[in-house]
């Protein structure tokens, strides 16, 4: 009975996030956290590239953002969009090779190459120093 009236005077709810359901801090005045916001405002950016022709420095207009946030998301490989001619609208080019790429920071083929090395390097972990290795051999030589 006592902790039922414990509970009961426990103060006013938290205040929460309308879509994730998050606390959010009393003196907080948005409905939403930071973080449903910006996932709200990148499906709205996301449906404007789709339905209409425009560039990065356009969107950054439009929805009133920085354009290095704009970029961001082209880098992030989280926007894909090209003028009707095929060719991409943004600068962004391979941090390894510098071929101009539509998002994200490398090209395919610099990832390919990047994952190979990967593998081989583990690869190379596995085996034991000065140990010889047989392709198709299952058991161990016997040493008689």
């Amino acid at each position: 009975m006592k902790l039922k009236k414990e509970l009961e005077n426990t103060g006013p709810e938290k205040k929460e996030c309308l879509q994730c359901k998050r606390y959010l801090p009393d003196d907080y005045e948005d409905e939403l956290c930071p973080r449903c916001q910006d996932i709200n405002l990148f499906a709205e950016v996301r449906d404007y590239i789709r339905a209409n022709d425009v560039r990065e420095m356009d969107v950054a207009k439009h929805f009133n953002i920085p354009l290095n946030k704009v970029r961001s998301w082209i880098r992030e490989g989280r926007i894909v969009y090209k003028t009707s001619d095929g060719k991409t609208i943004s600068g962004v080019y391979c941090h390894v090779c510098g071929k101009k790429i539509e998002f994200g920071n490398i090209c395919a083929d610099c990832r390919k190459m990047q994952q190979l090395q990967v593998v081989a390097k583990q690869y190379g972990e596995n085996k034991q120093a000065g140990e010889m290795h047989f392709i198709g051999r299952l058991e161990e030589p016997q040493e008689e």
